[in-house]
C-alpha cells in the first residue's frame, strides 16, 4: 500500500522535473516563441492586464491592447502581441474606413512613449463574409486576406480626399498589434497600443479603394539555407528561419520574405507581377509601406518602361536602430499600371550597425476599385 507521504514525494518530485525540464525546453526556444509563452502565462495568471479596452466615438473607433511587457531585446516580429475581432457598429450600414493609426502608450498612465516599441499593427479582414458581400465571390482566396499595415516608422495614414475602403458596420475585422524593442537591453517596462481607425457614412461620392499585397522574395538554398555565403549582388538570401515567410515558386525554387542582411549597403529586388496579379488596367492611388531598420528606400519599377513609379523614401535613426518616417505614396490622380506591363519592388538597405540584420520589404498598394464601385451603386 502507497503512503500518503510517498505519494507527496512523488507528485513534488514530477512537479521539480516537469519544472526543470520545462525550464531547459523554454531556454532552447527562440526570442519570439519564449514571448508567445511569456505573455500566455503572464494573461492565464491575471499578471498583468489581458483585456482589449473599446471606445467608439464619432467617425472614430478605438481600442487600447492588453498590457505588454518589455523586459528584453525584441527585434522585429519577436515581442508580445494580441489579437481580437472587432465590428466598427451593430448594424450593416456602409462605413468607408479613411485612416488608421496605432501609438504607444505607458500602461500605467496612458501618456505617449517612444515609438520604439511599436513593431506591427495588422489588419485582416474575412475575405470570404466581405467579398461574398459584395457579390465578388471570385476575389475570395486569391490573396492573404490582409487588408493593411502600421508598423515602425509608419504608424498612421490617411487614404487620399474621397477614397476608402468600403465595409459593412457589422462585418468583423481582425486586429494585431505588436511590441518592439530594438535599443533597451537592461529594461522591465509595461506598456500598450492604443489603435485608432477613422471612418465615415457613404454619402454617395466616395471611391472604393481595392488592397493588393505585394513583397519581396528572394531565392535561397533550401538544402543549405543558413550556410552559405550573403551574397546580395546575385540577388539571394540566407532566410530568418524557413518556417514562416517561406514560399515556393513554380519551379520548385524556395523564396524567402524575411532574410538577413549583412553590413554595409545592399540592393535587393522582386518581381511581383503574379501578386499583382492584374487582369486589367489598375489606377493606383495609396501605397502603405512595411520595412524594417537599415531599410533606406523601397520603389515600386516598371522594367517595361524602365522607370520607377514611385520611390519611399525611408529615414533611419543614427544613434539607435530605427526608423524615423517611411513615407507612403499617396495620390488623388492615381498612376496606372497596365496588365502587359512587368512590375518590381527594388529595395535599397544600408546597414550601418556591427551585426547582420533582418530585412522585410512590402507594400499594400490601393487600387481604384471600378468593378465594386458600381455594385455598390446598384
Amino acid at each position: 500500500m502507497i503512503t500518503k507521504s510517498k505519494i507527496y514525494k512523488y507528485l513534488a518530485f514530477t512537479f521539480i522535473f516537469s519544472s526543470v525540464f520545462g525550464i531547459v525546453v523554454y531556454s532552447f526556444l527562440s526570442n519570439r516563441h519564449q514571448a508567445i509563452i511569456k505573455t500566455k502565462l503572464l494573461y492565464t495568471f491575471g499578471l498583468v492586464d489581458n483585456e482589449w479596452k473599446i471606445e467608439k466615438q464619432n467617425q472614430e473607433y478605438k481600442m487600447v491592447s492588453p498590457t505588454f511587457l518589455i523586459d528584453g531585446i525584441y527585434k522585429s516580429m519577436e515581442g508580445p502581441k494580441s489579437s481580437r475581432y472587432i465590428q466598427l457598429s451593430q448594424d450593416d450600414d456602409l462605413l468607408w474606413i479613411t485612416g488608421f493609426e496605432v501609438e504607444a502608450i505607458d500602461a500605467k498612465t496612458n501618456a505617449s512613449i517612444s515609438k520604439d516599441f511599436i513593431c506591427h499593427m495588422n489588419v485582416d479582414i474575412n475575405d470570404i463574409n466581405y467579398y461574398t458581400n459584395w457579390h465578388l465571390e471570385n476575389r475570395i482566396g486569391k490573396q492573404y486576406p490582409r487588408l493593411t499595415s502600421l508598423s515602425n516608422g509608419f504608424e498612421k495614414y490617411s487614404y487620399p480626399e474621397g477614397f476608402g475602403i468600403p465595409i459593412k458596420g457589422n462585418d468583423y475585422l481582425y486586429i494585431t498589434s505588436q511590441a518592439l524593442n530594438h535599443n533597451y537591453t537592461s529594461i522591465f517596462k509595461k506598456i500598450k497600443h492604443e489603435v485608432t481607425i477613422t471612418y465615415q457614412k457613404y454619402d454617395g461620392s466616395q471611391k472604393p479603394l481595392l488592397s493588393k499585397t505585394v513583397f519581396i522574395q528572394l531565392p535561397y538554398n533550401k538544402n543549405n539555407p543558413f550556410e552559405e555565403s550573403l551574397n546580395a549582388g546575385s540577388n539571394q538570401c540566407i532566410p530568418v528561419e524557413t518556417k514562416n515567410h517561406s514560399y515556393m515558386d513554380k519551379e520548385g525554387n524556395m523564396l524567402s520574405g524575411h532574410w538577413v542582411v549583412p553590413k554595409g549597403k545592399n540592393s535587393y529586388h522582386s518581381n511581383i507581377n503574379e501578386q499583382l496579379d492584374l487582369r486589367d488596367s489598375l489606377r493606383l492611388h495609396f501605397a502603405a509601406i512595411h520595412v524594417h531598420p537599415f531599410a533606406t528606400s523601397i520603389a515600386l519599377y516598371d522594367k517595361k518602361e524602365n522607370k520607377v513609379l514611385f520611390k519611399s523614401a525611408i529615414s533611419n535613426y543614427k544613434d539607435k536602430t530605427g526608423l524615423i518616417e517611411v513615407t507612403p505614396f499617396s495620390s488623388k490622380e492615381g498612376i496606372w499600371l497596365y496588365k502587359n506591363h512587368d512590375y518590381e519592388l527594388r529595395l535599397e538597405v544600408n546597414n550601418t550597425s556591427e551585426t547582420n540584420q533582418d530585412m522585410m520589404g512590402s507594400m499594400f498598394l490601393f487600387f481604384y476599385d471600378q468593378e465594386l464601385d458600381e455594385k455598390i451603386k446598384q
